[in-house]
């Protein structure tokens, strides 16, 4: 019972940050900003990050629930590669969002650089 709470708190947690990020006015400003002054890329990583572990954790299920269909041998390898794999894309996953954050990130700094300097 005390990890159905503990995923519902975390879940809880994931849709209020979702919330947050979508309703935040800077994000639909920034669509909106045909100078691209503003990015809102840093902001969408958020809301990236949950969708791609959802899909992953969903493609995990699924894979499991048909190898199990298939028989208890292929049931238990899908589990044990099925998770490997899982995190491998998880891992990745991960590692590509934070190089966008990254380059985002010194461009923002590059410009505040820039500007100061004048």
């Amino acid at each position: 019972m005390e990890q159905q709470d503990d995923h519902n708190v975390s879940a809880g947690q994931a849709a209020n940050e979702v919330r947050d990020v979508l309703s935040d006015t800077g994000v639909f400003g920034g669509l909106l900003d045909f100078s691209f002054s503003t990015f809102i890329t840093i902001r969408i990583v958020k809301v990236l990050y949950i969708l791609m572990l959802a899909l992953i954790a969903l493609g995990w299920l699924f894979m499991v629930i048909g190898a199990f269909s298939r028989g208890p041998v292929a049931g238990l390898g899908a589990l044990i590669l099925g998770t490997l794999g899982a995190i491998i894309y998880v891992i990745f996953a991960r590692i590509s969002l934070e190089m966008i954050v990254v380059i985002f990130r010194i461009g923002e700094n590059t410009s505040i650089i820039a500007q100061s300097k004048r």
